[in-house]
């Protein structure tokens, strides 16, 4: 999750499984996205999607909301181990979580660098 207006370094590629070009601000969501390309359970990826977060200032983004190939949908946020203690990080994490759960997506995950 990731606030829009935050200027980050961004890995562009096409992913045969996403309808737009995938947009990675991150090394581990690079890298996480091409993982899902190539999962046989995954039949569509959305990249960056916006999401409305009750108090916390600015516009957000999921990382990815997937659809697999039995049609549920999963929700998955990349976050780097060293920032996922910080208190902002756990506040955007838990909306993010209640928003998709608000939402009816019930598999909300997140994935960390493995260091």
């Amino acid at each position: 999750m990731r606030n829009k207006k935050t200027h980050s370094v961004t890995i562009k590629k096409k992913l045969s499984k996403c309808r737009l070009i995938f947009y990675a601000h991150s090394e581990l969501q690079y890298k996480y996205g091409c993982q899902l390309d190539s999962s046989s359970e995954i039949a569509e990826i959305k990249c960056n999607v916006p999401i409305e977060v009750a108090d916390v200032e600015g516009e957000f983004t999921t990382d990815f909301y997937c659809i697999k190939t039995n049609g549920e949908i999963i929700v998955r946020e990349c976050v780097y181990k060293d920032k996922l203690l910080k208190p902002l990080t756990i506040k955007m994490l838990d909306a993010s979580m209640n928003y998709w759960l608000s939402k009816g997506v019930a598999d909300w995950g997140l994935v960390l660098n493995e260091d």
